[in-house]
């Protein structure tokens, strides 16, 4: 399981050894035998090669970000990539080693801190209206008490072992805050220290068609000053369409726009000056330049999918919903 500890021990590297033996022993193969994988690369000249940026890529499948990585590394002169991932990738060991090696950063939802701290505690993940009461707590749309309430026995007793009704909530924000301190650190070490690129999939799930974008991308690139590169990626869903890590072949295309700089002429009317720091209520306080800015993000990313990929109605995901989100 993702816990604060969890966190602390990550490591980055400038040159991941396992990204590489997977890209020179299983990708070079799988991609050439049996069934062909022809991955493009377009407008690859957008990409700096003297300082670290953010990828923000739709997220149409569970391994969209393979062919991505292993045609920058087949191109040459490019950075290697970290990438943003979903906590609860770490929940099997195994499964969390892997992404310790493959240079992942994982980024623990509120949801997923709910989920994962009320396992703990009750033993089991939270029921439907389980969750919702005490989301509506996090969220600051109900107290402790109206959680415990709505909640029903389950709620309560997590509530009584966070420390009660007046010490639950400034428990949960004090150690949410601590680990996306860590999520920052880890962020910045790789975009400065190692030298990397960070991908991140700003949808949040994986949807087919475009969706609406979080803004914890926007909040991050403002705090650290890196510019964000939008991709489109097409076809990797046929590749890819279940669980397996093997590709069915196919051509895929990934379409790379220009930096969207953050004092550039897209996004610097949205720049928040002030100190903040990302995924706090001090950052909350700018919601608005960030949900305008993101939604320019993904307006350029829309830009760069062939029509089946595009925004669907509304805005919404098409993909994974409830509780598989987070567990």
């Amino acid at each position: 399981m993702l816990d604060l500890k969890r966190l602390q021990r990550i490591k980055l590297h400038k040159r991941p050894r396992v990204q590489l033996l997977i890209a020179n022993t299983g990708l070079v193969l799988d991609y050439r035998l049996p069934r062909r994988t022809r991955i493009t690369l377009e407008g690859v000249e957008h990409i700096p090669k003297d300082r670290g940026v953010f990828f923000a890529m739709n997220h149409t499948d569970r391994y969209n970000y393979w062919p991505f990585q292993y045609q920058m590394y087949r191109h040459g002169g490019l950075r290697f990539t970290a990438t943003w991932v979903k906590g609860k990738y770490y929940e099997k060991r195994l499964m969390g080693a892997f992404m310790d090696a493959t240079n992942n950063i994982p980024l623990p939802s509120r949801g997923y801190v709910i989920t994962t701290r009320f396992r703990e505690a009750v033993g089991r993940v939270p029921a439907k209206e389980e969750y919702a009461a005490l989301r509506g707590m996090v969220d600051h749309k109900l107290t402790p008490a109206e959680a415990a309430a709505q909640g029903g026995e389950g709620v309560a007793r997590f509530i009584a072992g966070e420390g009660g009704e007046s010490e639950a909530l400034p428990r949960f924000e004090a150690y949410f805050e601590a680990m996306m301190a860590e999520v920052t650190r880890l962020t910045r070490e790789a975009l400065t220290k190692h030298e990397l690129n960070v991908l991140v999939f700003p949808q949040g799930t994986r949807s087919k068609r475009l969706s609406k974008g979080h803004t914890g991308l926007m909040q991050m690139a403002q705090h650290l000053g890196n510019a964000i590169v939008p991709v489109g990626c097409n076809g990797s869903d046929r590749a890819y369409p279940g669980g397996s890590p093997f590709s069915k072949g196919g051509n895929l295309v990934y379409r790379i726009g220009a930096p969207l700089e953050l004092d550039g002429p897209e996004l610097g009317a949205f720049r928040v000056t002030e100190p903040f720091t990302p995924f706090t209520p001090s950052a909350a306080a700018h919601e608005a330049k960030f949900r305008a800015a993101t939604d320019v993000v993904m307006d350029r990313i829309n830009g760069l999918l062939d029509p089946e990929y595009q925004y669907g109605d509304g805005r919404e995901s098409d993909g994974v919903e409830g509780m598989r989100r987070f567990v």
